[in-house]
């Protein structure tokens, strides 16, 4: 692998900078080049909210991903302005619960995962965004789910331990599908 573009794009609250924050974490764990550029609209919660992610096996030239190896869509708005931009071979993992919405694109593999139901029916409320991990390290091989875990680990703080093996129920469940 050279360079890794994944951009995670959705709403703010639905967990998107911390899915970007655990990828590039695990980067760092195996020892990689790793940038990671946040992006949310003025509102926060509620308003549009988007993740760059850079994993490399070389110096990385600009944190920006503007053709996005891997695509994570969790509303409509973010899946309409960024699906002609994943590159040829691209991944674009989507939660179909929220986005009912296709593609003509041949030429990229798409996963649709119903994250947030299957958060909901699993009593996983508010992390169906790390079930869309769990697919798209599936899928990508981008990194191992040792080095995810350990990642997972080092990324939920002391005031949210109680989530932590959520969490990784959660990364597991969508590695499952």
């Amino acid at each position: 692998m050279s360079t890794s573009g994944i951009l995670f794009a959705g709403f703010g609250g639905q967990g998107l900078l911390f899915s970007g924050k655990i990828l590039a974490t695990a980067g760092l764990i195996e020892n990689r080049e790793v940038s990671w550029l946040p992006s949310y609209g003025p509102e926060m919660r509620g308003g549009t909210a988007n993740c760059s992610v850079r994993l490399s096996d070389e110096p990385i030239g600009s944190p920006i991903v503007s053709k996005p190896d891997i695509l994570v869509a969790m509303n409509i708005p973010s899946y309409h302005k960024f699906i002609s931009e994943v590159v040829p071979g691209g991944i674009v993992v989507t939660d179909s619960s929220l986005v009912k919405a296709h593609t003509d694109r041949m030429d990229i593999k798409r996963f649709e995962v119903e994250a947030t139901k299957i958060s909901q029916d699993e009593g996983l409320d508010g992390i169906s965004n790390m079930i869309l991990v769990g697919k798209l390290v599936k899928e990508s091989g981008i990194i191992s789910f040792n080095t995810l875990e350990k990642a997972v680990h080092k990324c939920v703080g002391e005031k949210k331990v109680h989530l932590l093996e959520y969490n990784i129920k959660a990364i597991k469940l969508g590695m499952s599908l």
